[in-house]
């Protein structure tokens, strides 16, 4: 039996209901790889459609597919870091499942890098590359928004940081995993942010193009994600992004308590509407939190409810907190009332953060 070379480039696909460009996408593969020893790892979030039975099925027969079903865990950038992390291939390959990204340039991208680049990166935005078949005006707008604010940043010259397809060396992911923060779409700028020296870039063109099946996962709330990584980046990583994210919601729900309470003093009163305002602002801070602070934990159905009676406990709690800790500052003359009461808003956020994400989200 004739003992199969061991894979000179691995392949990660992150992937999250793509059932049906599984198959395609092997073949596509096999196609643009032939010659080279290869293999393709799928990353799954444990999508409803059968994704991950779609990857296993050819598992089963080809034994360079192999799938990693995540339970619990959701986001593309944690799924690539773990799919990376999983190989022993010297070089590694990152690209969506949704078949919009050009296989056909792999060899071109490992030949770039075994020529001396730490990362390759197929781009759009070089010449000979285009983007025009596959995205649509606002989605077009948020990318090329997001990689004006991530050049302002990045060491080293790239036209295209918002892609999401790339090969770099094994050895560049061991060295700069233990500083991804792994949250959000964006690992490409993520790992150029992460290293500790400039990476010799090198980038590929490809056309990007249209999605077949699936649904994009691109939207406003990526780029807010994206947002927050920048300054997770730029200030060293000395606040966590996750509670930066926590912490600019909660300043979204002081003003829709605000305007709850200017609409409702009149005709209730100052005590009730106070009341009404801080029920309507926890709503609306969970549902954010909900949906952006804990995007990778999501609540859905039931636990939705439950988290929602959680949350209304965890901020009532806070907020007693926070008028009795700043009375009694107030009160012993340790500080001035405006001093008193932002130690005790701080008090508050930090509790509702902390007591937040291992009861209500309950993040790993």
């Amino acid at each position: 039996m004739t003992t199969p070379l061991p894979a000179r480039l691995a392949v990660i696909i992150p992937v999250f209901r793509e059932a049906a460009n599984v198959a395609p996408l092997v073949a596509r593969l096999d196609a643009a790889l032939a010659g080279l020893a290869w293999e393709a790892v799928f990353v799954d979030d444990d999508s409803p459609d059968g994704t991950a039975a779609a990857a296993r099925a050819i598992a089963a027969t080809d034994p360079r597919i192999r799938c990693i079903r995540r339970i619990g865990r959701r986001g593309l950038a944690s799924a690539c870091t773990e799919g990376m992390l999983s190989v022993s291939a010297p070089f590694v390959a990152v690209m969506d499942g949704d078949l919009q990204h050009d296989e056909g340039i792999l060899p071109a991208m490992l030949a770039a890098v075994e020529g001396g680049a730490d990362i390759a990166i197929g781009s759009r935005h070089v010449a000979g590359g285009a983007a025009e078949g596959g995205f649509s005006a606002a989605r077009g707008a948020l990318s090329d928004g997001g990689a004006r604010l991530a050049r302002m940043l990045l060491p080293v010259k790239v036209a295209d940081p918002m892609s999401g397809f790339f090969l770099l060396k094994r050895d560049v992911v061991e060295e700069v995993a233990p500083r991804l923060a792994s949250r959000g779409f964006k690992i490409l700028l993520d790992i150029l942010l992460s290293a500790r020296r400039a990476l010799v870039v090198a980038e590929v063109p490809y056309s990007f193009r249209s999605r077949l099946a699936g649904e994009s996962k691109l939207d406003a709330t990526v780029l807010l994600e994206f947002a927050g990584l920048l300054l997770d980046k730029a200030t060293g990583g000395a606040v966590p992004l996750r509670f930066l994210a926590f912490a600019a919601v909660g300043a979204v729900g002081l003003l829709v308590h605000m305007a709850a309470l200017a609409l409702l003093v009149g005709p209730l009163g100052f005590g009730p509407a106070q009341w009404v305002a801080t029920f309507v602002a926890m709503t609306a801070n969970f549902v954010l939190n909900n949906r952006i602070t804990y995007r990778d934990a999501r609540l859905r159905g039931p636990a939705l409810w439950r988290g929602l009676v959680l949350f209304y406990l965890v901020c009532g709690i806070g907020a007693a907190a926070n008028v009795g800790i700043a009375g009694l500052l107030v009160r012993d003359g340790v500080l001035a009332w405006g001093t008193a009461g932002a130690a005790g808003a701080l008090i508050t956020v930090v509790w509702n953060y902390a007591v937040s994400s291992t009861l209500v989200w309950r993040t790993r």
